[in-house]
């Protein structure tokens, strides 16, 4: 009968280790039925799946013979057919992947993310760090930025309440915690939109008129209670705007010098870009600031609200149709149909309540350091890194960024 084993290696790594194991099995024509390694700290885990002929021995003693002089330990776990047969079956279970993203990665994360997965139900596959290696003296965001990845197999025995504990440890631990299905559509998104105020800038552009404008504090106000979503976005625009009447038209550019982007827009633009996505502000804010934006950063499509202006100066009032929660939704859906691409190939990015229909109808939706009602309505959220790291996210490794 043929016997199926598994081929457990640890030990020192170094150039050809696995070369030269693998070559005693091909001198005896071995299948493989499966094979992974793992490297840390140059450190070797290596397992072989393989299928051996009823008379073993031969190859066996190679292969051992092998580890010996190659100074590895080797154990040999064998497998009946059941246990395998078993094995091959869960091929077909739900997959997920489960992102820990924080500026630095503590055992007390780990801890609590593994058992918070135990206990609904799935197993654990693989763990992988997507951020690059940590010196010691680590003193830039470069370094200060950690991410682990680990794919998850089994059904879920509720969702609701997993992704609820991760939101828990989230505001527990300072650590954001991704969890999506995997599937065809993880790694083949084209199309990312941004909210453009406190999201892809650091400011509410609104209120840096307002303070030109002397009535700040009434504005900033208005701001905070639309963005919790107390106020219907409409009106409060427009409340806002009517205190804005008469600021001289000179303005919009002062406000534009000094409007900062968010950490890490920059980086995942420029990537984005580099492997094809398409790029889109939908924002609540206004167009002259978007299309700067557009011109410095090549977006692809810009969406907002065109401020009035008449004689040199602000009229208090917008032209045409304001776009809110729902016309940022209606324009997401446009631009992937002008695309030819599914909605689940979309990612949208936002940090207030108007921006919850378009992050649930994208395939990827971030709530990006956004309010506690937002983060709780998004599948996402990112409240601890900037916007690149929605670059792990989709699975980059930080080696593969520019």
């Amino acid at each position: 009968m043929e016997k199926i084993i598994l081929v457990h290696v640890t030990g020192g790594d170094r150039p050809g280790l696995t070369a030269e194991l693998s070559g005693v099995l091909a001198g005896y024509d071995v299948d493989v039925l499966d094979i992974g390694q793992v490297v840390i700290h140059n450190f070797l885990t290596l397992g072989i799946l393989i299928r051996l002929p009823a008379n073993s021995q031969p190859v066996l003693k190679d292969l051992l013979f092998k580890a010996h002089e190659l100074g590895v330990t080797m154990r040999l776990h064998p497998l009946d057919e059941e246990k395998y047969s078993s094995w091959v079956g869960e091929a077909h279970k739900p997959r997920y992947i489960i992102t820990l993203l924080a500026r630095s990665v503590s055992s007390s994360q780990i801890a609590a993310i593994t058992k918070v997965v135990s206990e609904a139900g799935l197993n654990i596959d693989t763990i992988y760090r997507l951020s690059g290696r940590v010196p010691l003296d680590c003193n830039d965001y470069e370094c200060s930025r950690g991410c682990v990845e680990f794919t998850v197999r089994g059904t879920p025995n509720d969702v609701a309440a997993l992704r609820a504990r991760f939101l828990e440890i989230s505001s527990q631990m300072m650590v954001d915690i991704g969890f999506q299905e995997d599937n065809i559509f993880r790694r083949n998104r084209r199309l990312v939109a941004f909210d453009m105020d406190s999201t892809l800038i650091q400011a509410e552009v609104i209120d840096e008129l307002a303070k030109e404008a002397g009535v700040g504090e009434q504005v900033a106000a208005i701001t905070e209670s639309a963005m919790r979503g107390e106020l219907d976005f409409k009106q409060s625009l427009r409340k806002r705007l009517s205190l804005l009447e008469g600021l001289d038209e000179s303005v919009l550019q002062k406000v534009a010098d000094r409007l900062p982007m968010s950490e890490g827009a920059e980086k995942l633009i420029s990537n984005l870009k580099n492997v094809g996505y398409k790029i889109a502000i939908l924002s609540g804010g206004f167009t002259y600031f978007g299309e700067i934006l557009r011109k410095r950063y090549g977006i692809d499509y810009v969406y907002a609200n065109e401020l009035e202006i008449q004689d040199g100066k602000l009229t208090g009032k917008a032209v045409g149709d304001i776009v809110d929660a729902q016309k940022k939704a209606e324009l997401l859906q446009s631009i992937a149909d002008q695309e030819g691409i599914s909605l689940q190939q979309v990612i949208a990015v936002g940090d207030g309540a108007n921006d919850l229909p378009m992050l649930n109808l994208a395939g990827l939706g971030i709530a990006f350091h956004a309010k506690p009602k937002v983060k709780q309505g998004a599948r996402q959220a990112i409240s601890t890194l900037g916007l690149d790291a929605i670059l792990f996210l989709l699975g980059m490794r930080a080696r593969d960024v520019v």
